[in-house]
């Protein structure tokens, strides 16, 4: 199993950023797939969920409305669109799925918001 997130980056408040996660190594259609976050100093919180079945989402509250998970099972990457970025938002992102009880997380991608 392999997560690789991409398109962190500094970016100032207000402004935008995509992420992407590129999954291989399981199917990657029959999976829950969530993106954590870890700010600077602080624990990991989850993010947003989206699930395999019906692609329904679970957004936390700090971000929604301003978030937007998508997956894509032909190329088995699922990507979080970040719009109305806050100084609040930076952290590190990660990817993160669970197969068959066991946790696999991406090496994470350095989301920076400051002005």
């Amino acid at each position: 199993v392999q997560l690789v997130e991409s398109g962190g980056g500094l970016v100032q408040p207000g402004g935008s950023l995509r992420l992407s996660c590129a999954a291989s190594g399981f199917t990657f259609s029959s999976y829950t797939v969530s993106w954590y976050r870890q700010p600077p100093g602080k624990e990991r919180e989850v993010v947003v969920t989206i699930l395999s079945a019906d692609g329904s989402t679970n957004y936390r509250d700090s971000v929604k409305g301003r978030f937007t998970i998508s997956r894509d099972n032909a190329k088995n990457t699922v990507s979080l669109q970040m719009n109305s970025l806050k100084p609040e938002d930076t952290a590190v992102y990660y990817c993160h799925v669970r197969i068959w009880g066991r946790e696999y997380w991406g090496q994470g991608t350095l989301v920076t918001v400051s002005s």
